[in-house]
Order: C-alpha cells, then sequence, then structure tokens
C-alpha cells in the first residue's frame, strides 16, 4: 500500500521541485502517491504537468494526483506539507512597501516586523482552515508546515485548532554549513544545539567532533578584524555573494552577535535584523540599506516570478525536461525526506523543527512555540530538554513571544487595535498616528484576503 503526501501550495515552485526531487532520490521503504493542490488553476495546471515530466524523465515510481480543492485530496493523507502564501508576491509586495513610506526598511518581510504581522493577519485564517480539514478527512496524518511567518502561525493553529502542526525551516542547517566552511571543517561532523524563536533560532552550543567549535571561530573572526574587514559582501543576496575574501565578512551583524553572547544566531543577517531594528535606524546597515542594496527584497521578488515563468514555460513546453534542469536542481533543504523516514523507521533522529515548548526549555514559556532540537520518532517529534538555555537569550526571545501573542490574537479576532499594538510593540515606529495609518492602510490593501476584518 502506498503512502500519501500531500503538499497544499504546490504552486510555491522552487520547494515543489525540490521536494520531488528529494522524494524520487530518497523515498525511503515506501511507494508514493503524490497530491498537489493549488488554489489557481493556471497554477496547479502548469505544476502537475511539470511534476509529470519530472517523474516521467526519472522513471519514479510515484503515482500522482492533484486538484484546486484540499479536501478532495486529504483523505487517507499520510502526510500533508503547507507551503502556502495568501495572495503570493503581490501581496508580500504590498507588506515591504507601504511601510516603506513610513522610513521603515524590511530585508525579508515575512516574519517580523510591519511586513511580517500584516503576512500573519492573512495566513492564520487560512491556516486554521487547512489544520480543520485535516483534523476531519485525515486525523492520522503528520502535518508539517513551511510557510511564514512559522511561530506567529504554529502558535495559532496550536491555539486555536489544537491539532499537531511541525513548522520547518533550513535556516538551522544552512547556518551550520556557513560555520563549517567559515572553520575550514566538515559540515558531516559538525553538530550544533540551537534554540529561539524562527527567523532568531541562538546556536550556543557549536561543535566539531565533539569539540567545542567556538575557541576556532573566535580565532578565525579575530584574524579577519586584525586585517580589518571589509564588508563588501555583506548584504549580498544568494549566488552574488561568491567566494568570501581573507577579509571579507557576509554576516557581520550575527558575529557581533556572537562576540556578545557566545551564540551564533540562524538564519543569519537577512532575518536576524529585523528583530534588532533599533540597531539599523533607518534600515541602515554597515554603508547599505536594508532591503534596497543589502538583501535587496526587489531583487528577491524578482528571483521568485523568474523561477515561476521558468516553471511554467518548461510545464506547457512540449517533450521531455531539457537534461541542465536536473543538473540545477539540488533538492528541497529543509530535510523532510529524512524526517518522514526516521518517522517511518522510528529512527528517532534529531533535527531543528517549531514545536511547541512545553517545558523543553525552562526559561520560556511552555506554551510558546520554539525552533529546538527534536528527535522524529513514529509517535511524531519528541523535543530535547534544554535546560541550560541561556537567560539572556530567553529574555531576547521573550521579548518576541510578547508580540506573537498579540499578533496571534488580532489575526484570530480581526482586531484592528490589537494590529497596531503589535506594530507599536516590537518599536519599529514610536508615532502612534503613523502606525494607525501604516495599519489601515494595509488592511485596505490586503482587505481581498483578510474576512475577519470586515
Amino acid at each position: 500500500m502506498r503512502k500519501k503526501m500531500v503538499i497544499i501550495g504546490a504552486g510555491s515552485a522552487m520547494f515543489t521541485q525540490g521536494l520531488v526531487m528529494d522524494l524520487v532520490k530518497n523515498p525511503g521503504k515506501n511507494k508514493w502517491h503524490l497530491a498537489l493542490v493549488d488554489i489557481d488553476a493556471q497554477v496547479i495546471d502548469s505544476i502537475s504537468k511539470l511534476v509529470k515530466k519530472m517523474l516521467e524523465a526519472k522513471n519514479a515510481d510515484i503515482e500522482l494526483s492533484y486538484s484546486t480543492d484540499r479536501c478532495d485530496v486529504l483523505p487517507d493523507a499520510d502526510y500533508v506539507v503547507t507551503t502556502i502564501g495568501v495572495g503570493g508576491r503581490r501581496a508580500w509586495e504590498r507588506d515591504v512597501f507601504i511601510p516603506r513610506k513610513y522610513g521603515i526598511f524590511q530585508p525579508v518581510g515575512d516574519t517580523a516586523m510591519p511586513g511580517g504581522i500584516s503576512r500573519a493577519m492573512r495566513m492564520i485564517p487560512a491556516m486554521l482552515d487547512i489544520a480543520r480539514d485535516i483534523e476531519r478527512l485525515c486525523p492520522g496524518a503528520f502535518f508539517f508546515n513551511f510557510s511564514n511567518p512559522m511561530a506567529i502561525i504554529c502558535r495559532a493553529v496550536s491555539k486555536a485548532a489544537a491539532f499537531p502542526m511541525v513548522g520547518l525551516c533550513h535556516g538551522v542547517n544552512n547556518i551550520e554549513r556557513y560555520l563549517a566552511e567559515f572553520a575550514g571543517v566538515g559540515k558531516e561532523y559538525l553538530t550544533t544545539y540551537a534554540v529561539g524563536i524562527n527567523h532568531l533560532t541562538f546556536m550556543y552550543d557549536i561543535r566539531y567532533k565533539g569539540e567545542d567549535l567556538k575557541p576556532l571561530l573566535r580565532k578565525k573572526l579575530g584574524e579577519i578584524k586584525k586585517k580589518g574587514i571589509d564588508y563588501a559582501n555583506a548584504g549580498r543576496m544568494f549566488a552574488e555573494a561568491g567566494t568570501e575574501g581573507e577579509n571579507e565578512l557576509s554576516e557581520p551583524y550575527s558575529w557581533e552577535i556572537f562576540e556578545t553572547y557566545d551564540a551564533f544566531p540562524a538564519p543569519g543577517d537577512r532575518h536576524i535584523t529585523e528583530f534588532f531594528t533599533e540597531g539599523f535606524p533607518g534600515g541602515k546597515y554597515y554603508g547599505k540599506t536594508l532591503g534596497i542594496d543589502a538583501y535587496t527584497f526587489e531583487g528577491v521578488i524578482e528571483f521568485g516570478d523568474r523561477i515561476y515563468e521558468n516553471m511554467n514555460r518548461l510545464a506547457q513546453t512540449p517533450g521531455p525536461l531539457p537534461e541542465e534542469f536536473f543538473n540545477n536542481l539540488t533538492g528541497e533543504h529543509e530535510q523532510l525526506m529524512d524526517m518522514i523516514n526516521s518517522i517511518e523507521k522510528d529512527e528517532r533522529r534529531i533535527f531543528s523543527v517549531n514545536l511547541p515548548n512545553n517545558g523543553a526549555v525552562h526559561n520560556l514559556p511552555a506554551y510558546s512555540v520554539l525552533e529546538m532540537p527534536a528527535a522524529a520518532t513514529a509517535k511524531g517529534f519528541k523535543p530535547l530538554q534544554a535546560n541550560d538555555f541561556p537567560d539572556a537569550l530567553a529574555g531576547i526571545i521573550s521579548r518576541y513571544l510578547a508580540i506573537v501573542e498579540i499578533i496571534v490574537d488580532a489575526a484570530l479576532k480581526g482586531d484592528r487595535n490589537l494590529f497596531i499594538e503589535a506594530i507599536l510593540m516590537g518599536g519599529y515606529i514610536s508615532d502612534r498616528a503613523s502606525v494607525e495609518k501604516m495599519a489601515d492602510e494595509l488592511i485596505i490593501a490586503q482587505s481581498l484576503y483578510l474576512p475577519q476584518f470586515k
């Protein structure tokens, strides 16, 4: 009997392509039925055609189905994966461009700051509807979420739907790779213990072959500082960063955090700067401006549009996929298939995931959703204890956890006043009149996706 995986939001083309490749390469002990869901009929037509071509090219024994209605395919699902973005990139642009008019510069705008808060308002109702459909149609399924704002969505589902959701992000895994390269050691022997909130997770124990790696990291950082740091790579995106020179530093603020708190934050400057906006007035970042020429937001949007256009072209063009398509496809990076294999075989492998704390981290609220290490078992994910998490780091995380609760209640109730308070509490802008005007502008701009505010 085949295992069934449902991807809701399959129009997230890069993720879907990567996951399909991982499913082909690493199916584990199971044969699979893959069901794709997207509410846009044109998108589901293209992504299903592309996936079919991928499976045919690799002679993969994977059944494929698709629908614009998730209720058509959810029955009997073993795994449900959400990667939705309500409103798509056009709505995301409004989350970032409207606050810019008020002097707020966001490099990402999907987790924190006014953009992340605005995104949460339209994501939470949709995710709650999905969680309730899963509970009704496939209550035994494992539910994985990739959508942002991760911690806020997971907390809202925990609070209002009470269906277990696991949030996944590649941030910790990517920074482990970055630190291994920085130290000049092999990634396969590097281990970390990391706790925090998604997009601000502190690696406070970093080891190589069991030995503390932090002294070597400090030594190499000191050598760079002695030569004089070149900030040319700071704020570069993706492949444009290239290879760092001997005195270049691509994550300068993360290294400042490391020196201050003896812990390295994941997933690096592009995200963590949105939690420390007081350090970047007017978005100024090492001679650049966040979201403009440092981690250019427009560049990210253009990249996403290009990926979608290429996906649509390949899907709709007659004939098989070109061979270079597979050469350029590296798979998805959140380790989902490794996790599923650990669950299926009860291997109890450890991964960084987003789950309700429930006492695993003693100095943070039990109800909060944290990014932390957990074992993937046949009965689900079991968090590891982190009773040595430093109080100073817990204090930083607690500040944002308080904002999360306000955001969740604002989204659940459609409460404009709480929306405004969440922005004010973040300290992004202190003038209440300006915040009220900005919040109203965001609500109006996203009104199509905000049924709870009507």
